[in-house]
């Protein structure tokens, strides 16, 4: 690790994923989401790193695991600036900037206590509603529309 005062470093990884441009406040529901907290694999994360285009800003680098596009889906909604970047041999192979997904099933719990899905066993659906980048999300089952804020991952 160099550091001049000016500049540090994190080691770079060989082969793996780099998901940056992460809000701050999301970064541990993403390593949450993710599942890093059990992960086997070497992880590093950054925390409140400056960003011209976001003021502050997470990056998360895991060696030897690439993300599956149904957690790529599932990071947009808490992190829909991210970039996830697939390491090869220490060269970025493929930049690819999340999508918000339009629907999402069985990952977040509905907001609405009465709604059939927090009472029997019924897998949660929403569609995802995106307006200039505030994430939100409608149930399918119940309507309620729940904000980014409020979300609350399904355990």
């Amino acid at each position: 690790m160099v550091n001049d005062n000016k500049t540090q470093e994190v080691r770079a990884i060989e082969n793996g994923t780099v998901i940056d441009h992460i809000p701050s406040d999301q970064l541990f529901k993403i390593i949450h989401i993710m599942q890093l907290d059990r992960a086997p694999q070497r992880i590093t994360f950054g925390l409140n790193l400056e960003s011209k285009r976001m003021g502050t800003k997470a990056i998360i680098k895991i060696a030897d695991r690439y993300c599956l596009d149904k957690e790529i889906n599932r990071i947009a909604l808490f992190a829909p600036m991210a970039m996830v970047n697939t390491i090869k041999d220490f060269e970025v192979i493929e930049k690819r900037k999340v999508t918000v997904p339009e629907r999402m099933e069985g990952f977040v719990r509905c907001a609405n206590p009465k709604c059939i899905t927090n009472n029997e066993p019924v897998r949660t659906a929403f569609d995802v509603l995106n307006h200039d980048g505030k994430i939100s999300l409608r149930c399918r089952y119940c309507e309620k529309v729940t904000p980014q804020s409020q979300m609350e991952l399904i355990k």
